[in-house]
């Protein structure tokens, strides 16, 4: 059958048309086909990656000790960045609060470190407060140490300097009592400079703050038959002071001995050294002082009961002397003093300390000392015509030596 010219247009329009619908199918089927075959292959390359990782690569277990230990750890980098607390590390800054006392207002603080009573004009030594670096002494609260201290005996054991802390201490706590009558030595002494016991009772709170003066600590001898002309007397090494019986019933016990370990109160006047009963004519000062305190520790392993006691004892204290043996007070603190940062006297403690089998705190008040050029008693003493540049000014140094004490407690 023969078609005609339109019907043949139709015709191609048809297939063309059923062709272009054909295409349409089946390409689309293949796209749909590589899209859901791509698909697959990711599934397929992530399930791969994960046998492999979990065949090859342990998995990682989850420790919470581990991240205890990690955190305390970060702590602790964190604290030691900052700085330990080192109470004697530090300096000294001004601070109007201060001083926490007037020395003339307190009947125990002795007349020859009244230095502002005896004429010193300059009043700036007055306001200066120790300063650790890392953190702080805890601020004097009267009240609360007196408190801390009801029902107790504090002893304090040494030479002169031990009894400048001593009249501090006193002084301090003194302000917190409405009473000062209440306060009273039990023996009804007078501060000396010679007088071998002090005892300062606080009736109202029932405590005493007692002196025993003990320059060596240990025993002072007679001189034995057919010595040298040159020995007047002795220190026996081996042998702790005739007293010491008396300072074991304490709660609080603070000693210290240092400044007679010198030429000019020992060899000078004719004062030797004894071990086992024997002169040790050439044995050096240095040596004898080790023994000194070898002696010491003994006896406070043996006789102190640690569990009741607190034992302390405290480091040389920084003189100011020139070469010459003159005294210059200055206007100010030093901002730096190498010459007397460090102690021969002060390294025997600490080492002699950290030796012992009891509980015993060093208080290593040499470097804090060494700044304080300016609060020596100088010309303001009981004579002074003879300067003094070993001993402090009360108000004063001795106050932050009684500060670090009371913020152990």
């Amino acid at each position: 059958m023969k078609l005609g010219g339109d019907q043949v247009v139709n015709r191609i329009r048809a297939l063309v048309a059923n062709w272009v619908h054909c295409k349409r199918l089946i390409f689309g089927s293949i796209n749909r086909f590589n899209v859901i075959t791509s698909c697959l292959y990711i599934v397929l390359a992530v399930i791969c990656w994960y046998v492999y990782l979990y065949e090859f690569v342990p998995p990682a277990i989850v420790d919470e000790t581990a991240i205890v230990d990690s955190i305390d750890s970060l702590s602790k980098e964190a604290k030691d960045s900052k700085g330990v607390c080192d109470l004697y590390d530090g300096s000294w800054v001004v601070d109007e609060t201060y001083p926490l006392y007037n020395a003339s207002q307190c009947p125990f603080a002795e007349k020859g470190f009244n230095c502002l009573a005896n004429g010193r004009k300059n009043k700036g030594y007055l306001k200066w407060r120790w300063k650790p670096k890392n953190c702080d002494v805890s601020r004097f609260n009267v009240g609360e140490v007196l408190e801390k201290l009801r029902g107790k005996r504090v002893v304090f054991v040494g030479d002169s300097l031990s009894r400048t802390q001593w009249e501090s201490m006193i002084c301090l706590l003194m302000n917190g009592v409405e009473d000062k009558t209440s306060v009273y030595e039990v023996n009804g002494n007078t501060i000396s400079k010679k007088i071998r016991y002090l005892g300062v009772r606080f009736s109202s709170y029932n405590f005493t703050v007692e002196f025993y003066r003990s320059v060596f600590l240990v025993q002072i001898g007679s001189v034995p038959k057919r010595a040298p002309k040159r020995v007047k007397s002795t220190i026996k090494l081996d042998e702790l002071d005739s007293i010491s019986s008396k300072w074991i019933d304490s709660d609080i016990l603070v000693f210290n001995t240092g400044h007679w370990w010198n030429r000019g109160k020992l060899f000078e006047i004719g004062g030797y050294f004894k071990v086992n009963g024997r002169l040790k004519l050439g044995m050096s000062i240095m040596d004898a002082y080790r023994i000194a305190l070898n002696t010491w520790a003994s006896w406070v392993e043996n006789k102190v009961n640690t569990n009741r006691t607190r034992v302390f004892f405290r480091t040389f204290e920084g003189s100011h002397w020139s070469k010459s043996h003159t005294c210059k007070v200055t206007q100010k603190p030093l901002v730096r003093s190498k010459r007397e940062y460090t102690s021969h006297f002060s390294d025997i403690i600490k080492k002699v300390v950290n030796n012992m089998s009891v509980p015993v705190t060093t208080m290593h008040v040499t470097p804090m000392g060494s700044y304080r050029s300016d609060a020596h008693v100088g010309i303001w003493g009981d004579n002074p015509t003879v300067p003094d540049c070993s001993h402090w000014c009360l108000p004063g140094v001795p106050d932050a030596w009684n500060e670090i004490l009371f913020s152990y407690l």
